[in-house]
């Protein structure tokens, strides 16, 4: 497998997990990534390498989550202060 097929590989499983994944949480997938993470590093050198040049050649695209506008705040109602002789 040559490097820049591991890198469409890679940016092609996080595109599905949701966006870019930290080292932790791909080690975390086990064996359903689709490359190990010791041979990316062998290949890039370091993991912050590896996702420069996913982020260079095959930008990960995540789907916009559509996010809803928040409700009016309720309106607060004034006390009336007592007058206390």
């Amino acid at each position: 497998m040559t490097k820049d097929m591991m890198v469409k590989a890679l940016s092609d499983f996080m595109s599905k997990k949701g966006g870019v994944m930290t080292l932790a949480e791909y080690k975390a997938e086990g064996n359903d990534v689709p490359v190990k993470d010791y041979l990316l590093r062998r290949a890039f050198g370091s993991w912050s390498r590896v996702l420069s040049v996913v982020a260079k050649r095959y930008p990960v695209s995540v789907v916009p989550v559509k996010v809803e506008k928040p409700k009016e705040a309720p309106k607060k109602v004034k006390k009336e202060k007592k007058d206390v002789k």
